[in-house]
C-alpha cells in the first residue's frame, strides 16, 4: 500500500507537491478511493488547494497550495502558461517525425468524458499546441517528451491518439489493450514556475512508477 508521506516531492509553508501514483484521483469523485486532496489534507492536517490537476490513470507532479494566497498566484500562473510542464508518454508506433509541434482545436464530450479532435474551430472548442519528441527506444515502444503549452482536457491523450500514437494503456484513445491495473503510461515529470511569495524558480522532478516498461527506459540519464 502506497504511503502518501512517501510521495512528497517538494513541502514548504505556501505549498506540497505529490508524485501522484497511477489509479489516484486528484480530488474526490464519485469512487469511494480518497483522493490525492483528501489523503494530503490528512497528512499536513490543514486545508489544501487544488491548482491544477492530472487524470487518474496517469502519474507525476501535483503541486497543492497551502494558503489562499499561494492558491491565486500559482492558479494564476497555470492560467498565464507560465509553467513549464513535461510529461513523458509511452507508445507504440513510431511518430512520422522524432520531433515536432502538434496544434489541434479539441472539444470535450461530457457524456463520454472524453475530448475529441475537430477539422474547425467551434464556440465549444479550445486550442490545444503540445510540443514533442522521441527520446528513447524499445524493441516496441517509443518514449515521449511531451512539453504542454496549452493544458487542455486529456489533452496529450487526444493529441497523440490523433496522429495514431495512442498512448500504451488507454484504450479510451484507441490504444488495443489496457494495463491490468488499468493505469496509462503518461507521467507528469517535471513541472516549473515561480514560488508564489520568493519568485525563485522552482523545478520538480519526479521518477514515474517502479514498473517493467518504465524500467527498460534509462530515463534517470535523461536531461530536462
Amino acid at each position: 500500500m502506497i504511503k502518501i508521506s512517501e510521495q512528497i516531492v517538494a513541502n514548504n509553508n505556501q505549498y506540497i507537491a505529490f508524485n501522484k501514483p497511477t489509479g489516484m484521483s486528484v480530488q474526490p469523485d464519485t469512487t469511494p478511493e480518497k483522493s490525492l486532496l483528501e489523503l494530503a489534507e490528512i497528512y499536513t492536517k490543514r486545508k489544501l488547494f487544488i491548482v491544477h490537476r492530472i487524470d487518474r490513470p496517469a502519474s507525476g507532479i501535483v503541486v497543492l497550495a497551502k494558503t489562499e494566497r499561494a492558491a491565486q498566484e500559482l492558479s494564476t500562473q497555470f492560467k498565464n502558461r507560465m509553467v513549464e510542464k513535461v510529461y513523458l508518454a509511452v507508445v507504440k508506433n513510431t511518430p512520422i517525425a522524432a520531433e515536432g509541434t502538434l496544434q489541434h482545436h479539441l472539444k470535450k464530450i461530457l457524456k463520454i468524458n472524453k475530448s475529441v479532435v475537430v477539422a474547425e474551430p467551434t464556440e465549444d472548442s479550445k486550442e490545444a499546441i503540445l510540443h514533442y519528441k522521441v527520446l528513447q527506444q524499445s524493441d516496441n515502444y517509443q518514449l515521449l517528451r511531451v512539453e504542454l503549452q496549452t493544458g487542455r482536457f486529456h489533452q496529450i491523450r487526444a493529441q497523440l491518439a490523433t496522429i495514431d500514437c495512442p498512448i500504451k494503456g488507454d484504450v479510451k484513445y484507441g490504444f488495443r489493450r489496457s494495463n491490468s491495473d488499468r493505469s496509462i503510461h503518461l507521467h507528469a515529470w517535471q513541472l516549473k514556475f515561480q514560488h508564489p511569495v520568493t519568485k525563485e524558480i522552482i523545478h520538480l522532478t519526479t521518477p514515474p512508477p517502479d514498473e517493467i516498461l518504465w524500467n527498460s527506459f534509462s530515463i534517470s540519464d535523461l536531461e530536462s
